[in-house]
């Protein structure tokens, strides 16, 4: 088990967020737009704002990311207050935040944004796999910053560790306990990673299993909180959990999914994506979305109701193609879908639907049966047309036909049932000695 826990405590604890506006090139949000997002991100981790700030830098300061002015007037704003949390907008070096620390005072916790995301990945993880993925994320982010967060230890050495000749004699019982500590943690991230590559090899056999029986398989990506989890229920009318708030759902849940043809499909929600994603964050949860490569079909989905909704596409195409797919699957079908359309104040008009806009509402269920039917459509490209005579003591696979593909033709023979159908390449195997013909 993770010795880091949720950093946050019972009684609701207060932040003032940082950021640096940088002029020039691209700019997918702005300072303010990326500091609300920040914003929400502490309120999930149940944390209260209390003000906000920003400053106009060409690049950040390479020893406290922002400018001493602008580092005293925090220190002078927050003066007044027993304790609080600076969140900065960006990751911070282990530098950087061991001289913020310095400057702002043991009153003062410094964090970035990657700890606050680290934060509410831990609160969410509920699977075993999620709370081994998150903790080695932790573990890493945290090693090279463990003297910032083990200083109370040369502290309690008395003597020259203590500090009292200066920087003298630092290899006292506190730098020992330090050493110590980050063996531990090595240890532990070394075991932590040879988990995960048990849990890859797992998910690969489960992969290939999938892909022996014909069942196609939709993965469901998107920015954070784009509506994923509600979209699953919606379509296969289950239960998984669904909340307003950023990174509700970690770990991945695989439904069946009836398509109106009445086929079969497997869908698969995701982790969301979001803006400054943590690399090592990526990296850990690399098992988990390696099964983005495996899907037949990758449903990117949006939320069309939020200000800033054509950034988040942006961003989740980038991650998603850096990160996850990591040049690979760059022919693999894709389809934007727009959810939360019931959250317009007005509707989108006919002039947009013909330019092949796909809006739904996982809510009221706007949408979802064309969506489906959009989804058979593009599913049905990769079938290919067979004529077969199944024998009527093979039921379970005329039943494996109707389920995994599509019966457009079927007569019955003195021998067995003729079928005219479109099935998974995948599925070949299984019918070859039925075969008739098959139209490639």
């Amino acid at each position: 088990m993770s010795i880091f826990k949720s950093m946050w405590t019972q009684t609701t604890e207060k932040a003032y967020l940082v950021g640096i506006d940088t002029p020039g090139g691209k700019k997918l949000w702005n300072i303010n737009e990326s500091l609300d997002e920040l914003e929400e991100l502490a309120k999930t981790a149940g944390v209260e704002v209390i003000g906000r700030t920003y400053q106009r830098l060409k690049q950040p300061r390479p020893s406290t990311y922002i400018g001493a002015g602008k580092v005293e007037e925090i220190k002078n704003t927050l003066s007044h207050l027993d304790e609080c949390t600076v969140i900065f907008d960006d990751e911070l070096n282990p530098g950087q935040q061991r001289n913020l620390e310095t400057i702002l005072g043991e009153q003062i916790k410094v964090i970035d944004r990657t700890a606050l995301i680290l934060d509410i990945f831990a609160r969410h993880a509920y699977s075993k796999e999620g709370q081994i993925q998150v903790e080695l994320a932790q573990y890493e982010y945290r090693l090279p910053r463990l003297t910032r967060m083990w200083t109370h230890l040369v502290r309690q050495a008395g003597g020259r560790s203590a500090g009292n000749l200066g920087g003298v004699g630092l290899r006292g019982p506190g730098e020992t306990q330090l050493e110590a500590d980050r063996r531990l943690i090595q240890k532990r991230i070394t075991l932590l990673k040879k988990q995960l590559q048990e849990v890859r090899i797992h998910r690969r056999h489960s992969h290939l299993q999938r892909k022996k029986s014909g069942i196609p398989v939709v993965v469901l990506v998107g920015y954070t909180n784009a509506g994923k989890s509600s979209l699953l229920n919606a379509l296969s009318r289950a239960q998984v959990k669904a909340e307003d708030k950023l990174f509700a759902t970690l770990d991945p849940t695989t439904r069946r999914v009836r398509l109106p043809c009445g086929r079969i499909v497997l869908f698969t929600d995701t982790v969301g994506f979001i803006k400054k994603l943590p690399h090592n964050l990526i990296a850990a949860f690399r098992a988990t979305l390696e099964g983005i490569l495996e899907a037949d079909l990758i449903l990117h989905v949006a939320d069309i109701s939020h200000p800033m909704a054509a950034s988040q596409v942006e961003i989740s195409d980038q991650v998603l193609k850096d990160l996850v797919l990591n040049g690979q699957g760059a022919d693999k079908a894709s389809l934007l879908v727009w959810n939360k359309i019931d959250l317009l104040r007005s509707s989108i008009g006919p002039e947009k639907e013909n330019h092949g806009i796909l809006t739904v509402s996982a809510l009221t269920g706007q949408g979802i049966p064309e969506l489906l039917s959009c989804i058979e459509t593009i599913l049905n490209n990769e079938l290919v047309n067979v004529t077969m005579e199944i024998p009527y003591t093979e039921g379970a696979l005329l039943n494996g036909i109707y389920s995994k593909g599509r019966v457009n033709n079927k007569m019955h023979t003195e021998t067995g049932t003729k079928i005219q159908a479109l099935v998974p390449h995948a599925f070949l195997a299984r019918i070859e000695k039925y075969l008739i013909n098959v139209d490639k």
